[in-house]
């Protein structure tokens, strides 16, 4: 299984998405400081996460949030009350 996730920076509450197969280890990874582009905003929460069984159906969908401004937008407006705290 497949998951796209989606991340909150305790620090500055900037936002990441990602896609892997084994998000507990992912997230230690990110926490640890050994992935380049979320070093330096940890720690990071999960927030969202969609599981597909298809790793290209998984793939596209986090293209998707990261290209199409609209993607995102529409997933900030679900996740409203939980982006507050």
């Amino acid at each position: 299984m497949y998951c796209v996730y989606l991340l909150q920076s305790l620090k500055n509450k900037s936002l990441y998405i990602g896609c892997t197969s084994d998000l507990k280890k992912r997230l230690l990874i990110h926490n640890q400081g050994k992935s380049i582009y979320t070093k330096k905003h940890m720690p990071w929460k999960l927030i969202y996460c969609e599981a597909y069984i298809s790793k290209q159906d998984a793939f596209s969908r986090e293209k998707a949030l990261k290209l199409h401004k609209q993607g995102l937008y529409r997933l900030k407006e679900r996740l409203h009350y939980t982006l507050e705290i």
